[in-house]
């Protein structure tokens, strides 16, 4: 017998017609087993679903039989189903004025070629209610993923773009209690949302144990599997009509960025828009002296961050600062390195001390390191004198080591800050607000090793999408202070993505005194949603518009 996963969703609440239906529909529809070894016989086809429905039921009902590995009773609270939906109405304020909404929390499959179950893909999608059904034609559809790329879609969810916000202060550290409050920067004034969660994050798992992970855990698997499940949760929502983005953040943004060709030649969806919060380099190779230097105006920002520079850096304007920076990278510090051991012993101890005045590092450091300061040793070594490290994916944070030596930090300190005060708010906000009820572990990070990084040409595959729709705009927004995916190697894929320089009237970029969720920042928050409405209402085309060159 099948030793099948826990899948079925029971929330102890009225379902929709939607779930009514059951989990049926193919060998996925199975009884699932619990972690005694519970059994429930799957069938092929219609069939399928009743037989997993029976399975369940029967599974549930069975006495103990003790022992480890005979039948025992599965609780019905850790019993999910495929296909289901609780759906709740709000009102939220948003600049000022009310806004009425739905938000609808709930699964839907994911099938394979002969159409059985193998997966249940978890979201949560806001509708703005008080618009007509002509009106919502031309209304936005936002589709949104965070990264990992096994974490759930919590983080943007909760910290930026939902309607609902996390209880966080004003730099985003945690703050208690625990819980949510309005967004009033929310952008569902503007647009619908879906939050997408991929297989094994957020409440989402493949149907059983005999499935095999490797058809979700890669780039392009990741691609292919949610780019059907889009077109098929546009279909069930009868959005064909309205104008569509996509935003991903961290490896989101290769999602995102892979989505945008996959859905427009193999769905025929033609995007208005992709944005990129955090842009990892989407495949875009970057090798040697090259990338070593690109991080270098991350690393000048942070020092600046921290006073960490002389005193007239730290007097100036980051962006003016940082431009500074950028120059030097691009037109002496990148040479110089490209010459390795020829590089004469007089300039390297010009642009060794040169590139230490504008790090925060000593320049017998520098030397010492051949003049490529890789980010683990700089998260140790700037603050080092300190006794405190700064954080991985926003360099703001702060932590203490065991010992103030060594080549790179104990652990992230800003990963178990953001961990700190969103994951008590999700659970409290699903089950509280959304009424989705279940005993089910919400996966803030979800197992998806071994993940296939093979054949990654997300970038070029989103300059071919950009060239092929010439309705499609890019947006990408990078935090100054981000050392996972640093604002100035995003800067040179957008460079590498439009050689010839042709799409760059298609192609934005914006920086923020913030990480890598920038958005938790208040001011950039709130810059941040802003310029998504900009975004949005730049990107759609006027009606009668042709797309053409």
């Amino acid at each position: 017998m099948k030793n099948y996963l826990l899948l079925i969703a029971i929330c102890g609440m009225t379902l929709t017609a939607t779930a009514q239906r059951g989990a049926g529909g193919g060998g996925g529809g199975a009884g699932a087993g619990g972690a005694g070894g519970g059994r429930g016989a799957g069938g092929a086809g219609a069939a399928g679903g009743a037989a997993g429905r029976a399975g369940a039921a029967a599974a549930t009902a069975a006495p103990a039989t003790g022992g480890g590995g005979g039948n025992l009773p599965i609780s019905r609270s850790r019993i999910l189903l495929l296909d289901s939906a609780i759906t709740t109405k709000h009102t939220v304020t948003i600049k000022g004025k009310a806004v009425p909404y739905t938000a609808a929390a709930g699964t839907q499959p994911v099938w394979d070629e002969d159409g059985h179950e193998i997966a249940g893909v978890f979201y949560t999608y806001y509708e703005r209610t008080d618009v007509t059904e002509e009106e919502r034609k031309t209304r936005p559809l936002v589709i949104s993923f965070n990264g990992g790329p096994g974490t759930g879609s919590l983080w943007m969810e909760l910290g930026y773009t939902g309607p609902r916000k996390v209880n966080v202060d004003d730099e985003g550290y945690p703050v208690q209690p625990y819980g949510v409050h309005d967004n009033p920067n929310s952008i569902l004034d503007v647009a619908d949302i879906v939050y997408i969660n991929p297989v094994n994050t957020g409440y989402s798992r493949a149907t059983n144990s005999e499935v095999n992970k490797a058809q979700f855990f890669g780039v392009n698997e990741d691609i292919k599997y949610l780019a059907s499940w889009i077109a098929t949760f546009v279909t069930r929502k009868n959005r064909w009509a309205s104008p569509k983005f996509v935003i991903g953040e961290s490896y989101g943004t290769t999602r995102a960025a892979g989505l945008a060709l996959e859905l427009q030649e193999n769905h025929w969806m033609f995007l208005n828009g992709v944005i990129l919060v955090s842009p990892t380099d989407l495949g875009i190779e970057r090798n040697g002296p090259l990338a070593a230097a690109l991080y270098t105006p991350y690393e000048a920002a942070v020092a600046w961050y921290h006073k960490m520079l002389p005193a007239e850096y730290e007097k100036m304007e980051l962006p003016k600062y940082l431009s500074e920076v950028e120059k030097f990278t691009l037109d002496e510090l990148t040479p110089a390195l490209s010459k390795g051991g020829m590089l004469p012993s007089a300039e390297r101890k010009a642009i060794a001390k040169k590139l230490g005045r504008y790090i925060g590092i000593k320049e017998s450091v520098v030397l010492e390191n051949n003049m490529e300061i890789n980010t683990n040793f700089f998260w140790k070594e700037l603050l080092r004198d300190k006794a405190f490290t700064v954080g991985r994916l926003d360099s703001r944070y702060k932590g203490i080591d065991v010992e103030t030596a060594g080549a790179r930090p104990d652990y992230n300190a800003e990963q178990q800050s953001w961990s700190h005060s969103f994951a008590p708010a999700i659970n409290i906000y699903l089950r509280d607000e959304l009424k989705y009820r279940t005993d089910i572990e919400y996966s803030v990070y979800g197992s998806v090793r071994p993940w296939d990084n093979a054949n990654n040409n997300t970038g070029y595959n989103l300059r071919k999408a950009l060239a092929e729709n010439p309705f499609m705009h890019l947006l990408v927004q990078s935090g100054y202070f981000d050392g996972a995916c640093d604002y100035f190697n995003a800067k040179y894929s957008m460079w590498q993505m439009d050689p010839t320089g042709v799409l760059k009237s298609r192609m934005h970029w914006e920086g923020y005194e913030s990480g890598h969720m920038l958005y938790l920042r208040k001011p950039d928050g709130e810059a941040a949603t802003e310029n998504l409405r900009k975004f949005f209402r730049e990107s759609v085309a006027k009606p009668g518009t042709s797309a053409k060159y």
